[in-house]
């Protein structure tokens, strides 16, 4: 299992979410942690690599440390999430 680190940007974001929408929102992010698992894709042109996971309307954008850390950046909705 992958440990994980949220930016104090995403910790403003998720507090924002509705409080059920944010318990999927983090029950994914668990999951992916965990297994892997989740709708994931590689965003283009950011070094280092920069991914998102897509949870619903929401994208939670990441990056990879050290190979065993998932750095959480922003929790957006898909309005919001590419700006």
């Amino acid at each position: 299992m992958k440990r994980i680190s949220f930016s104090e940007q995403a910790k403003v974001d998720i507090r924002a979410i509705p409080q059920p929408i944010a318990m999927n929102i983090l029950t994914a992010i668990h999951r992916l942690a965990e297994t892997g698992a989740g709708r994931v894709k590689k965003l283009q042109g950011s070094d280092p690599p920069e991914f998102r996971l897509r949870v619903g309307d929401y994208r939670v954008r990441y990056t990879e440390e050290g190979g065993d850390t998932l750095r959480i950046h922003t929790v957006k909705n898909r309005k919001e999430a590419y700006r």
